[in-house]
Formats: C-alpha cells, structure tokens, sequence
C-alpha cells in the first residue's frame, strides 16, 4: 500500500529538483526525505528518482507515478473538502498570498465582504509575487494565492492547481512630462526603443509583461533601474530617469506631479491576474468563501 505522505514528498521533489529544496518546503530533514523516498521506492518496487551533479530528477517510473499522483492528491483535497463540510467548518483560518497591488485591489475588499457573510473564518494575508506564492500553495505553506500570468507559471489546466480568473488591467506608458511623447494621446512603444526604462527586477511577473511587450514591438528595454514598487518606478520617471510600462491599477492613488501617463498605441500589454488553490481544495468550506468574496470584489 503506497502511502499518500510519501506521494506528497515526491512531487515536492519533483518541484524543487533537490531533497534539500524539498525538505526545506516541506519542513523535513533532507534525511527524513530521502528516507521516505526510499520507503516509497520499495512499496513500489521500482526506482523513482535519480541523483546527480545538477539535483534529482525522476526515472520513467518516477514521472509514471507522479502523474498518479497528482491526481491521488486532488482526490484527497476533495475528501477533505467534503469530510469539512460535513462538519459544517464554516469557522477557521485560510491564509492567502498576493502581490501588493492584488492586497489593495481584491484580497482587502474580499476580507470586508467576508466579515459580514462569513464572520467565522479568519483571514491571513502574506506579501508575495506568484512566483512565490504558487509554490507555497503547493507545499501546503498557503492556502490560496492571487498571481499573475507569468513565464514559467503553473498553466490553467495544471493537475496540482484549480485556477480561478479575477482580472485583467493593461499597462499604461509613464514618461516624464518633458518627454516628447508626454503630448501624444497614445505612446507606440517602438518610439521608446532607445530610451532608458525603470521597470520591476526579473522573477517579477510585471517584468516579463514588459520584457515581452517591448519585444514585440521589436526591441530589448534597457532597464537601468529597479524597483518593484510601483510608487518608486513613477517617482523615478517624474525625475526624468526614464520610462516605464505600469499596470493601470497600481497608479491608483499615486503622485503623478512630474509624470503623463498615456495609453499604449495597439494592443496594450496586459497582466491576468488569478486566484489559486491545490486540485479538490476549491470546495473546502473555508477555502469556497474566500475564492468567492475574491471574485465578487474583482468583479466589483
């Protein structure tokens, strides 16, 4: 009989691409793990996982069972799920993670309608990108978080991750009012090849969005400076260091003295902002309020 806490142990390897990652994920000793890797392999039979220079990866049995096992894993959320309602669990703790914007624009006006519609459950809110947070979901740190699309990211039709949309916003073109574009009612970002761009630093979603964007209209940014913060990326256009691509939302109650915020010529680039939980966990009594209330305040 394969024993489930086993399973989990795998896909944490598989995940993080080394015992150590996996153990520290999973608050375990390196040995703890690598002790229930080799349990796992003789309740199977089969060699699951092969070291080496660059990590661990898996054998062809190892992705076999893997591919078992994310679904042996959503079927337990599930169960979970409904073993909770049957216990009416309307009262409890669900801990979200979302970008600091996200925090402003869904995840506090969320906790305000779940405080008249579901008084019960208590509601703790972290600070971290996706591609943070998606990771966390998935080694049970987190129970829900709001990321946006990024490279890399956890597809919509990923076994591990139910996937609730929110929203979508384009990024605005942020010049210097001295700019000589700050006069056109719309900013064609191939004008702005050779300019210097302030942006968020990679691993940031927002940083691929622009990167990507800048690329199709047919150059590379020469990003110069950075900042995650938005409020410090206008600041350092409004002091003339260059321009930048900002998500609409995120210049909501931000000084613009210096700056001309402009819409991008064409196609703006966009951010898809998204709501996750692990596969079976969407139902829990806890969890179904909360991507509710979420919903409800993005539509809003």
């Amino acid at each position: 009989m394969i024993e489930a806490r086993r399973l989990h142990i795998l896909r944490a390897v598989a995940d993080h691409r080394t015992v150590t990652a996996a153990a520290a994920a999973l608050y375990l000793t390196p040995s703890a793990v690598s002790q229930q890797l080799a349990a796992l392999e003789q309740e199977t039979g089969h060699r699951l996982v092969e070291r080496g220079a660059k990590g661990v990866r898996l054998t062809p049995a190892g992705e076999i069972l893997l591919s078992h096992t994310n679904a042996v894993l959503a079927q337990l959320e599930r169960a979970e799920a409904e073993l909770a309602a049957y216990g009416s669990g309307q009262a409890g703790t669900v801990t979200v993670a979302s970008f600091a914007t996200g925090i402003a624009l869904v995840v506090a006006p969320a906790l305000a309608r779940l405080a008249r519609s579901a008084p019960g459950i208590r509601v703790r809110v972290q600070d971290a990108e996706g591609d943070a947070s998606l990771p966390m979901v998935l080694d049970r740190q987190l129970d829900v978080a709001v990321a946006v699309e990024y490279r890399g990211a956890p597809s919509a039709d990923d076994p591990r991750l139910t996937h609730v949309p929110l929203y979508a916003e384009p990024f605005d073109a942020v010049v210097p009012v001295a700019h000589r574009l700050a006069d056109a009612e719309e900013v064609p970002l191939a004008e702005l090849a050779k300019d210097t761009w302030i942006g968020p630093y990679p691993g940031n979603p927002c940083h691929d969005v622009v990167v990507l964007a800048c690329e199709s209209a047919g150059f590379q940014p020469r990003l110069e400076h950075s900042s995650d913060d938005f409020r410090a990326v206008v600041s350092l256009a409004a002091a003339d260091a260059g321009v930048a691509l900002v998500p609409r939302s995120a210049l909501h109650g931000t000084d613009l003295t210096g700056v001309v915020v402009r819409p991008v010529d064409g196609v703006a680039p966009t951010r898809r902002v998204f709501a996750a939980v692990r596969r079976g966990a969407e139902e829990h009594p806890l969890i179904r309020p909360v991507l509710g209330a979420l919903g409800e305040a993005a539509r809003a």
